[in-house]
């Protein structure tokens, strides 16, 4: 079985998946909505299906398809010790930011 990151590599998964996150959706509405061919529609979520990414169920002559979080958590956690350097970084930014707006400030009272 392909890992989560060669799942989501794919472009067009990544839209359905995104799609998904909202909402629930029919494959006809994620034709529409992507602009997608069906046989493309199905065979995308034929593979987020199989990977554990979506679930289907039935509902009257049509799937309804939304998102499952959990293989989404092996990628959440690869990404965890980036987000914290981001933070960090964005944290030391708004730092530097607070330190110019006050020494601004001080310069206007003079």
């Amino acid at each position: 079985m392909e890992s989560s990151f060669a799942i989501i590599a794919e472009p067009n998964r990544r839209a359905i998946l995104s799609l998904l996150a909202s909402s629930e959706r029919s494959v006809g509405e994620i034709e529409h909505r992507l602009r997608m061919p069906q046989t493309s529609v199905s065979k995308h979520l034929r593979v987020l299906r199989e990977a554990g990414f979506v679930e289907a169920r039935v509902e009257a002559q049509r799937r309804v398809y939304r998102v499952r979080p959990e293989p989404l958590r092996e990628v959440d956690a690869w990404l965890a010790p980036f987000r914290r350097l981001w933070e960090r970084h964005v944290d030391a930014l708004e730092r530097h930011l607070d330190r110019m707006e006050q020494a601004k400030s001080k310069g206007r009272k003079r």
